[in-house]
């Protein structure tokens, strides 16, 4: 080395070269943490992102629908209290002056996307095949920018005219349909309409499948006897996970009910921050380990080496020295083992890449490292190796050098 290296960094490789064994495998334990918490960060990171987007696949961030229908009493008995009323069924209705409130809903900024939608409970037959649907009426023109219809159909192609349904895949096979067979779609106040299937969509969720079928907007308005009406108005957002401050912005100007997907799936959330939580506790755990195997390495250089210690202080070495010396070692030690994890962590992808995949051979879900994820990583490591190394260096400093000469 350059007779201008400075003393501390030469005295910690020297000394790191002597424990050679108990470095080398600190370095080894920081990267495998290292490794651990990129691949597990960058892991649950894809999935939640692949379930969220498979979720708003065929579901809207927002949808809008008329306020719930309350009863109230309209008398009070002898007594003075009110009668009991029978709250009345909620029926099927279209929101008021629907046309006005999507121009409202298209004026915020947070809003990429509005389209109008009618929707209800129905029948498909065919033959004998009975099976209940959720009829869905759309505009393609806007529906498309808020679900992605369009790139599930895996039969036929997307087309909503008049005489034209688009179906599910589970639903064409329990009723034995294809591209271009007829099928005949009834409701509960008696009206039918008989549709030729032009397209069949594949969404990866068997509910979804089985029920929803979708049709012309306006076919849609006559079978459910809501002529120029909508049951609900769809709209994505710039940023789903602020789905539900957008809703209540739009029910407090619209006055109309907006319900969110993270609201409507209060359940799942719950359960994607337990699982965030526990990764977290995880990577805490890990990074505790990693800085528990430092600080006892450098403890026990630090008993190891009390002697040259010694020597070293009566030779005129600072306590400053000293104290910069093993919190070197631990930084070194530390950035080393965040190197090596941060391509332990590229290995760790190729192993799952090749393990996690789908019946078909497809990837279960794609994981793409962050080279930020890796540099922040590594930084903390390094910084978890300095605090590390602190109370070992502090006990180095304080070491009385005739005391620790004599051993």
């Amino acid at each position: 080395m350059s007779r201008f290296t400075p003393f501390e960094w030469i005295a910690a490789m020297r000394f790191m070269r002597e424990g050679f064994v108990q470095t080398l495998l600190i370095v080894f334990g920081v990267g495998l943490g290292v490794a651990v918490i990129v691949f597990m960060a960058a892991a649950l990171a894809a999935m939640q992102n692949n379930i969220i987007r498979r979720t708003l696949n065929y579901m809207a961030p927002i949808v809008v629908i008329p306020p719930q229908q309350v009863a109230r009493p309209l008398r009070e008995d002898g007594k003075g209290s009110a009668v009991l009323v029978q709250p009345r069924s909620q029926q099927l209705r279209s929101i008021d002056q629907w046309q006005k409130v999507r121009s409202q809903i298209e004026r915020l900024p947070d809003v990429t996307a509005v389209t109008p939608v009618v929707s209800g409970p129905g029948f498909a037959l065919r033959g004998d095949a009975n099976k209940a649907v959720n009829i869905t009426g759309i505009e393609p023109e806007t529906y498309l920018d808020v679900i992605a219809l369009g790139d599930k159909i895996v039969d036929g192609r997307l087309s909503v005219a008049s005489s034209d349904i688009v179906i599910g895949i589970e639903l064409a096979q329990d009723l034995g349909a294809g591209v271009g067979d007829k099928l005949r779609l009834t409701t509960a106040t008696g009206a039918s309409a008989t549709l030729n299937v032009t397209g069949i969509f594949d969404f990866g969720n068997k509910r979804v499948n089985e029920s929803n079928v979708y049709i012309s907007l306006h076919v849609a308005q006559s079978l459910l006897n809501l002529l120029g009406g909508v049951s609900s108005i769809e709209l994505r957002v710039r940023d789903p996970f602020d789905a539900e401050n957008v809703a209540q912005v739009i029910q407090d100007e619209t006055g109309q009910e907006a319900d969110s997907w993270i609201r409507t799936n209060a359940q799942f959330f719950t359960a994607m921050l337990a699982q965030t939580l526990t990764n977290r506790l995880i990577r805490f755990f890990v990074g505790l380990t990693a800085a528990l195997g430092i600080a006892s390495v450098l403890v026990v250089s630090v008993v190891q080496k009390s002697k040259e210690i010694g020597i070293l202080r009566a030779m005129g070495t600072s306590r400053g020295q000293v104290l910069r010396l093993f919190l070197l070692q631990g930084a070194v030690m530390a950035l080393a083992g965040s190197l090596l994890g941060s391509g332990l962590s590229f290995v760790f992808l190729a192993l799952f890449r090749s393990i996690a995949r789908n019946p078909d051979g497809t990837i279960m879900f794609p994981i793409d490292i962050e080279p930020s994820l890796i540099v922040t990583t590594a930084v903390g490591a390094t910084l978890v190796g300095v605090l590390a190394a602190a109370l070992p260096a502090r006990l180095a400093a304080q070491l009385d050098p005739a005391v620790a000469i004599r051993g």
